[in-house]
């Protein structure tokens, strides 16, 4: 008899924290973020329109509809700013881009 934590693969746990007026706008752009094991956040630009001749790419900017339908990857955050007001959007972190099961003092 096992009495330790079971955790299953296919669990799809994640965080989402809304700022600003939430999803009231309709549209919105999307960024992706990759956490490292080491804490540090670097951008992922893996799906993101190609630019021509400016290191800047381009906007990705969905619905409000694919927003809800968005699913971060487990070590992955989904920051969704709304166009219009721009101080809205909403927030999705993976379970391993949150931090809250990492050990905080191992050596």
């Amino acid at each position: 008899m096992r009495t330790g934590r079971m955790f299953h693969r296919e669990a799809q746990t994640f965080l989402v924290h809304l700022f600003g007026q939430g999803l009231d706008d309709e549209r919105y752009v999307v960024e992706k973020y990759r956490s490292l094991p080491g804490g540090e956040i670097r951008p992922v630009e893996v799906g993101q329109p190609k630019t021509k001749g400016s290191r800047r790419p381009r906007r990705k900017i969905v619905s409000r509809r694919a927003v809800r339908e968005l699913r971060p990857e487990r070590d992955e955050i989904i920051v969704c700013t709304g166009v219009k007001l721009a101080g809205s959007g909403v927030q999705l972190y993976g379970w391993q881009a949150t931090g809250l099961l990492a050990a905080r003092y191992a050596r």
